[in-house]
């Protein structure tokens, strides 16, 4: 058992000053004070001085892998690492292929999100990849969420010139497999879509959701800033009931535009209910030309997602309430993880990030474990130095 006494807790909705007891992986109490364990040498007491406390961060886009491979194998990008993850506040991942859903298989994917499991985060995978049909381990895309205990729900690209040029009919099809297969599981049974900035842009999302009925909830595009037009259209969606991604800049630049994008669509969605934001770390970040030659390629990084939420807040006066919902009470809604994920409640489970004085990260928690703890990481994966 520990005590966490005197956070200033934004859960993300912020609830001042409070006392936090955990009882193996979940949060038991909240309380103004919780004083009966002082003097029980067995429970650990962590003062947190007032310190800033917020529901761990939830990535729902990370190539935990290793994506590219665009300028061939010497650009496939390395897998991701657990204690980057931690030490950038990130406690719940959802891992999913890119490009390359052939060297990069889903059986791999689904190893490696057990072994993130293993070591102390949660982590949850989709099916699928940038072709389609789509590369599955079970022969269907509903076999796969249906049968796989991870396996939430499916990845297709679409408006991308490496995708499959994917039609409205095509993404009914996939959409209905991904929500039947959720409802036979019991898990959220949704479709993540990777947008291009190719011609077509929402066109095949709007067709399918005006020529079918799968709810318009079940659909989550993401790279949403990549063009003025593609954003403009993700805020007609939002519109419609859906919920959109952003992908946190990677660069200086990138993050100033996407702060001025998220700032934007909060004038419309006050509450930020109905955006999420990821990081699509270690998924490559290739720079092509008019002939859609690649001429350059880095890959995402975990920490723009911190470095996001502080353009926003620090510098921009965002509202850290209304961003956090975005890395922390909206994707656990997408991922039918409620009152589970993404708050501090009693019940849910005890994943933190706790910041210093200048919002920078200093401790974070996952499953009621330090993972990292004043700056140092604690939790790493079984052959990490």
């Amino acid at each position: 058992m520990k005590v966490l006494k005197q956070g200033d807790i934004y859960a993300p909705e912020h609830l001042g000053r409070k006392d936090i007891l955990i009882e193996g992986s979940r949060i038991a109490r909240i309380a103004d004070h919780i004083d009966e364990y002082d003097q029980i040498e067995e429970v650990e007491k962590v003062d947190l001085g007032g310190r800033i406390l917020t529901p761990g961060y939830m990535d729902i886009h990370v190539h935990i892998t290793g994506g590219g491979g665009e300028s061939g194998p010497a650009t496939r990008v390395p897998e991701a690492s657990l204690s980057v993850l931690v030490r950038n506040g990130i406690t719940t991942v959802v891992g999913l292929l890119g490009t390359d859903g052939i060297t990069r298989s889903l059986e791999n994917l689904l190893a490696k999100a057990r072994a993130f499991n293993e070591e102390g985060i949660t982590c949850r995978i989709l099916t699928g990849a940038y072709g389609y049909p789509s590369p599955t381990i079970t022969g269907s895309v509903e076999r796969d969420i249906a049968l796989i205990d991870l396996m939430v729900g499916v990845k297709i690209a679409m408006s991308d010139h490496r995708s499959s040029n994917l039609t409205g009919e095509q993404l009914i099809s996939l959409a209905t497999q991904a929500r039947r297969a959720g409802m036979l599981s019991g898990c959220c049974g949704y479709v993540t879509i990777h947008m291009g900035s190719g011609k077509a842009r929402l066109d095949p999302l709007f067709y399918a959701i005006d020529n079918s009925d799968v709810p318009v909830q079940k659909f989550l595009p993401t790279h949403m800033g990549r063009t003025r037009e593609l954003f403009e259209q993700g805020l007609e969606f939002v519109k419609r009931g859906g919920t959109i991604d952003m992908t946190a800049g990677l660069t200086r630049e990138e993050l100033e535009e996407t702060a001025d994008q998220i700032l934007s669509y909060l004038k419309q969605d006050p509450e930020g209910l109905n955006m999420t934001m990821s990081s699509d770390a270690y998924g490559s970040a290739p720079r092509f030309n008019e002939k859609m030659e690649c001429i350059g390629l880095t890959y995402a990084s975990p920490k723009s997602l911190h470095e996001q939420l502080k353009v926003l807040v620090c510098e921009r006066g965002a509202s850290l309430e209304k961003v956090l919902n975005l890395l922390t009470k909206n994707p656990a809604r997408v991922l039918g993880l409620t009152g589970v994920k993404g708050t501090v409640a009693e019940g849910a489970d005890a994943d933190f990030v706790v910041y210093d004085d200048s919002m920078d990260i200093l401790h974070v928690m996952a499953g009621g474990r330090k993972a990292v703890w004043d700056k140092e990481v604690i939790m790493k994966g079984t052959f990490e130095e």
